[in-house]
């Protein structure tokens, strides 16, 4: 390698160097990796969906009671080409939105039907995306104005729309009103049978 093509991380890079611990070698930290290693949706979200109409939407809800709005995989607007994402839907803009303090004091409450963001596709779509909960707005991912493509790139629940906070006591309602992984599975292999007969 010249020095204009040398890799400045290389030093850090991990090399082994045996170590015998108690009279045992002792293996390389590598050797524990594993690559089904599950997600951090998988370890710390528990998937919701919500539909409006037949389009559905995405709730990752965490033990904390934080949930991310986002696209569900079945969204019709990741198939058609996502050309453009505002967060100004029409009467306010939600990437204003700003909250203070622990309580997340300020942040706008919305109802599940609040529309939080508008989605328009390489078809002339366009999508008004749900709050899918009723919760306070702590923060909207305005990345994806800038480049509405990372909806279609990012891993899930990287792309989220926005971060919202329901209150402790309809957290049991909430969760009850959205469909679980399985009962959406269900709905759409009830919605392809459907379109096969």
């Amino acid at each position: 390698m010249t020095a204009a093509t040398e890799d400045p991380l290389e030093p850090f890079y991990f090399q082994h160097e045996e170590q015998i611990i108690c009279g045992q070698a002792v293996s390389p930290i590598t050797d524990g990796f594993d690559v089904k290693y599950p997600s951090v949706v998988d370890r710390f979200f528990t998937r919701y969906y919500y539909f409006k109409g037949d389009v559905p939407y995405q709730v990752l809800y965490h033990s904390n009671r934080i949930c991310l709005i986002c696209l569900a995989a079945g969204h019709p607007a990741l198939a058609q080409g996502i050309t453009s994402v505002s967060f100004d839907v029409g009467n306010v803009d939600r990437s204003q939105n700003v909250v203070k303090g622990k309580a997340k004091k300020g942040g706008m409450i919305l109802q599940a039907e609040s529309t939080l963001a508008l989605i328009s596709t390489e078809k002339g779509e366009t999508f008004k995306v749900p709050s899918c909960i009723r919760g306070k707005l702590v923060e909207v991912n305005t990345a994806l104005v800038e480049e509405p493509k990372l909806l279609e790139q990012l891993p899930e629940g990287a792309a989220y729309f926005a971060i919202l906070l329901p209150k402790i006591e309809n957290c049991d309602s909430i969760k009850a009103s959205l469909l679980t992984q399985e009962q959406y599975e269900q709905r759409l292999e009830a919605k392809k049978m459907d379109l096969n007969t």
